[in-house]
C-alpha cells in the first residue's frame, strides 16, 4: 500500500508561476507566493523532512518523505533545492599544499575540478552516523565526503593527514 500524497491530503496546490517564484495555495485560501523548500537534514537525510516556507520564513507546509509527493510537485521541490544549495561532493583530492593550515586544496568533486583553502583542522567535521565529512573553504563553502573509506587510496592518505 503507497502513502499518500501529502500535499495532496492536506489539500495543497503547488505551482511555478510565470516569475518563476514557487505558488502554495492551501484549499480556497490565499496563495503563498515565493515559497522555498528547506531541508531538515541536508545531509544524512535529504529526502526526509522538508519544510515550504512563506517569504517571511514561516512554515507554511511540512513533508515528511519526499518520494511521498506526487511527480510534478517533487520535480517543482527538487528543482528549487538544487538551485538552492550548493554542496559539491568531493570524489578526490589530488594534492594539498602542505599539511599544516592554512593550505590550498586542489580536489576533483562532482561538479569538476577546484582549488580552495582550508584554514584549520576544525573546518572539516564529521556528520551522520555513516562517516561523511563536511569540509569548509575559506570563503565558507561547504564540500562533502560522502564516504571517506571510499575514496582512493591517495586521497585517503591526504585526509587522514588531516583527521
Amino acid at each position: 500500500m503507497s502513502t499518500p500524497d501529502p500535499l495532496k491530503a492536506a489539500g495543497i496546490a503547488l505551482v511555478r508561476n510565470p516569475f518563476g517564484k514557487l505558488v502554495l495555495t492551501q484549499g480556497q485560501g490565499e496563495p503563498h507566493v515565493g515559497v522555498v523548500p528547506i531541508r531538515a537534514f541536508p545531509v544524512q537525510s535529504p529526502n526526509d523532512g522538508i519544510a515550504l516556507v512563506n517569504i517571511d520564513g514561516r512554515e507554511v507546509a511540512w513533508i515528511d518523505q519526499l518520494s511521498a509527493v506526487s511527480a510534478p510537485e517533487r520535480d517543482l521541490i527538487q528543482s528549487e533545492l538544487d538551485t538552492r544549495e550548493f554542496i559539491p561532493t568531493i570524489a578526490r583530492i589530488v594534492r594539498v599544499t602542505g599539511f599544516s593550515t592554512p593550505c590550498t586544496w586542489t580536489v576533483e568533486t562532482d561538479r569538476g575540478a577546484t582549488e580552495f583553502v582550508l584554514r584549520g583542522d576544525e573546518d572539516i567535521r564529521r556528520v551522520g552516523s555513516d562517516g561523511s565529512l563536511l569540509v569548509a573553504d575559506s570563503h565558507g563553502i561547504q564540500f562533502l565526503i560522502r564516504s571517506p573509506l571510499g575514496l582512493d587510496p591517495h586521497s585517503r592518505k591526504i585526509l587522514d593527514r588531516f583527521l
